[in-house]
């Protein structure tokens, strides 16, 4: 990536390298994981369209928990309000991250994956909300196509075997937790049921908890793990959606380190916790929330209802636009010059990727109809669709420039003086120079050394074998 040759600011430009490395690393794990979530979702819909699939939904309808404290949920519950506050919980740590150490801690810089993330929420629920208004559906649904899923955007990466540089997979992870903290906004403030106010009371006791056991600086999986479920246990019974208490959590953890530290707290619990959330979690929430039917002319049925038919549209066009169009507005308006490396139809090319938008739309999706169990699958099948299209899409835009970022890819990871940094990140650095220097020098007599060997040899000389 080129480097900045001014004092404007650069939009998609190289990333300091402790940053890029910590990316490599989240980004691996949420690969793998997404690939298991791409793998659990088409599981489930095979699942819930064979002859066993009375099986299946017997399975996710079974209810197991202690009745007497209000947690005798069924199974796809548990992986809803269970599963998901790891993910969240995930979630949180990589948003606090963000703030004090990664895009977002500098408020210029933060700008414009900000915008594009508020525009790509904004401009999906406009979408749904004029489709399902002229339509005459219901606007509960306005929420569901907002979300991004990371995971399986980068699952979708993995399967087509595209290479994207880290500055546009870095803006497509900051969009994304942004997406994140806002999902849970509008799942805090448009989807909490009746307020038990003694269990919101005690959940909140029980997170002042955590947090004064956090800033003691007590240590032990022993003390939290407990005391988190049973945070979870109160915040499920208070009526706010359980979830919350695991962003609550990981919002709390320190993530900025200390001068004797090589990792903060916080990204040692992300880098322990992260495997459980996508390798375990999520693909089993995908397993016992994807599981749509597709008989009956289903397919069809998304593009005619109101409700689907929004759905459908603010993935695959609100997203793309809202993205797309927040970041070009920003960056005109704050001056951000596009990496030269990089073109606007590659910012298109990504926009489109967030269009993805599957575990926290079918979480969505479940709580905005909860009361309409055959819209529930329906807009379920709507985001299947949605994203399936989106990823389509995005992968055609991506593999028209597959050899560039291939190219890009390969300048920041080349390393010729095998010192472990990149050397693109040591151009400025006169040892560098020096290093280089010695190795061509040394690359020059050996070549100079072979071809006096082969000159020998072909005139005859005894020179050396």
């Amino acid at each position: 990536m080129a480097a900045p040759k001014n004092n404007r600011s650069v939009f998609l430009g190289r990333l300091p390298l402790p940053e890029r490395n910590y990316l490599a690393d989240a980004l691996r794990t949420e690969t793998v994981g997404g690939v298991l979530l791409l793998a659990a979702a088409v599981a489930a819909v095979i699942w819930a369209n064979t002859p066993v699939k009375d099986g299946y939904e017997s399975i996710r309808t079974f209810h197991l928990g202690p009745g007497a404290l209000g947690l005798n949920l069924s199974v796809q519950h548990w992986a809803a309000d269970g599963l998901l506050a790891v993910f969240f919980f995930v979630a949180g740590i990589e948003l606090k991250r963000e703030l004090v150490a990664g895009e977002l801690r500098d408020p210029k810089a933060a700008v414009l994956p900000v915008v594009a993330a508020v525009c790509g929420m904004a401009v999906p629920a406009l979408v749904y909300t004029i489709v399902a208004t002229t339509g005459g559906g219901s606007l509960q649904g306005w929420a569901v196509p907002t979300a991004t899923d990371i995971a399986f955007a980068l699952a979708v990466l993995a399967v087509i075997g595209t290479s994207l540089p880290s500055a546009l997979r870095a803006f497509l992870l900051t969009l994304a937790v942004v997406d994140d903290l806002f999902a849970i906004l509008i799942i805090a403030i448009f989807f909490t049921s009746k307020l038990n106010f003694v269990a919101l009371g005690f959940a909140v006791l029980g997170l002042a908890v955590f947090r004064l056991l956090l800033s003691k600086g007590v240590r032990g999986w022993y003390v939290y793990v407990p005391l988190a479920v049973v945070n979870w246990a109160l915040m499920y019974n208070s009526g706010v959606h359980a979830t919350i208490a695991g962003v609550a959590m990981g919002l709390m953890l320190r993530c900025h380190r200390h001068d004797d530290e090589r990792v903060s707290p916080g990204e040692h619990i992300e880098h322990l916790v992260r495997p459980l959330s996508a390798g375990l979690a999520v693909p089993l929430f995908a397993l016992f929330s994807a599981g749509v039917s597709l008989s009956g002319g289903a397919l069809s049925d998304v593009f005619r209802r109101p409700e689907t038919l929004g759905v459908v549209l603010g993935l695959v066009l609100g997203k793309a636009v809202g993205v797309f169009g927040g970041t070009w507005l920003a960056a005109r308006f704050t001056r951000a010059e596009l990496n030269p490396d990089l073109k606007w139809p590659d910012v298109l090319a990504v926009a489109s990727l967030a269009g993805i938008g599957f575990t926290v739309s079918l979480l969505i999706g479940e709580l905005a109809f909860a009361d309409d169990p055959l819209l529930v699958g329906e807009v379920k099948a709507a985001v299947l669709v949605g994203s399936l299209i989106a990823a389509v899409l995005a992968s055609t835009l991506l593999k028209l420039r597959d050899n560039k970022y291939r190219k890009l890819c390969a300048d920041e990871d080349r390393d010729d003086d095998q010192d472990g940094i990149p050397d693109i990140y040591e151009q400025d650095d006169p040892a560098y120079h020096l290093r280089m220097a010695a190795i061509l020098e040394a690359k020059a007599a050996e070549h100079r050394r072979l071809a006096e060997v082969a000159s020998g040899r072909t005139t005859g000389d005894d020179g050396p074998a």
